[in-house]
């Protein structure tokens, strides 16, 4: 029987990843199976075109991918975070919330994902929930393997556990104080065809 650490570290078998792409299907979400996070941001560049808007949430997994440099500082994208991390967010903030509040393209992952495929996504600001749940274009999520619990039971545990104790002390290495779960989107289903799409990777990447 697996230990804590264990369950969210642990990469998911062939058998829940299969299930798990034909659970998201029927929920209205397109999903994929890649072997590591070089494919990942493979099909992401074919899925984004050259010159679209893209926002991309802070993501360990989509900087483990490369994926942030490539939406960054390939020059290929209008890469709108770059654009509001410039601006002043106590002159600026009406401009910086409408600039980010929706995309064409939103990127990102998610803290946990169900075997029968919900997606689960905690934040402190939540500036990227707005967008995930319905204000982006299209949204395409990039999730390792590790992701995968047997709950939503399972999912919260491993965002209050597992992720926000680490996320904390990335936090605290730049800020006085620390993080905390702000808001929790749980992701059941999509209602635009072709609106969302998750990339499931075999091999473990992110957090």
């Amino acid at each position: 029987m697996l230990n804590q650490i264990e369950l969210f570290t642990a990469p998911a078998s062939e058998a829940i990843l299969q299930r798990l792409e034909e659970r998201l299907k029927e929920r209205n979400i397109e999903a994929v199976i890649v072997d590591d996070g070089e494919e990942a941001r493979r099909i992401v560049q074919e899925k984004v075109p050259a010159g679209a808007e893209v926002y991309s949430g802070k993501s360990k997994t989509l900087q483990d991918a490369g994926i942030i440099d490539l939406i960054h500082d390939s020059g290929r994208y209008d890469a709108l975070r770059p654009r509001y991390m410039k601006m002043d967010r106590q002159t600026q903030a009406r401009e910086i919330r409408k600039l980010i509040g929706a995309p064409d393209f939103m990127l990102g992952s998610v803290n946990a994902v169900t075997e029968d495929g919900l997606l689960v996504a905690a934040s402190a600001t939540a500036n990227q929930l707005g967008p995930y749940a319905n204000t982006a274009g299209k949204v395409v999520f990039v999730v390792g393997s590790q992701k995968i619990v047997p709950d939503l039971d399972a999912a919260l545990r491993r965002i209050h556990e597992f992720v926000l104790p680490w996320e904390d002390e990335q936090v605290r290495l730049r800020l006085p104080s620390g993080s905390f779960v702000g808001k929790i989107l749980i992701i059941e289903r999509e209602w635009k065809a072709g609106r969302m799409e998750v990339i499931l990777v075999r091999k473990p990447i992110g957090i």
